[in-house]
């Protein structure tokens, strides 16, 4: 059987377009879920490692979908060989039934992961040009430091909750989880709302 994996890094994006191609491409279920690939913790795509059994297949669209490293792949790899189990990539033409697919995989995950690495050097490189040159990364806080005061103050005297807080200065709660963390350090002990 073929259990295919669709992934993105944000809420905001969707996995749509690998879902299309993962079902043209014959899979039968697909996993999918909306984390970054940094994450060691992806359910999704532990509950489909966790379901596949021997003769089965692990179709993703792309490499970088499943793996956040050469390191991880591999680790991947090893679990679908130990219970005889595959591996496809839609977009790099890999097929690990193969012994020739086995090791384009891991020449093809090596200049993955080169990629995200100079990705990575290259953007800390500029923001540390852009913070020389004053530029403040991120984005602009969603409250002025009065009304954060404000807000801290008020759940810390429990005379809201951070939901309405939150709600009082046209903001979202995490905005005021982020207030109360920079007022504190310790944003973990104020309950949730």
């Amino acid at each position: 059987m073929q259990y295919g994996y669709a992934r993105v890094s944000t809420k905001e994006q969707e996995t749509q377009t690998q879902i299309d191609a993962l079902r043209k491409a014959g899979v039968d279920f697909v996993f999918s879920e909306k984390r970054s690939g940094g994450d060691a913790k992806r359910p999704e795509l532990e509950k489909l490692l966790s379901s596949l059994k021997q003769g089965d297949v692990l179709v993703v669209y792309k490499l970088d979908r499943v793996a956040r490293s050469l390191r991880h792949l591999l680790q991947i790899l090893d679990r679908l060989n130990a219970i005889g189990a595959q591996f496809w990539s839609l977009t790099e033409a890999i097929d690990t039934s193969t012994p020739a697919g086995r090791m384009m995989m891991q020449i093809v995950g090596a200049f993955a992961e080169f990629e995200l690495e100079m990705i990575r050097e290259r953007t800390r490189e500029g923001l540390h040009a852009a913070m020389r040159r004053g530029s403040k990364p991120g984005r602009p806080r969603a409250m002025t430091p009065a009304e954060e005061s404000e807000a801290v103050r008020l759940v810390l005297t429990r005379q809201a909750t951070k939901s309405a807080v939150a709600r009082r200065f046209g903001t979202h709660i995490s905005s005021v989880k982020r207030a109360l963390h920079r007022a504190s350090g310790q944003c973990e002990i104020f309950p949730e709302h």
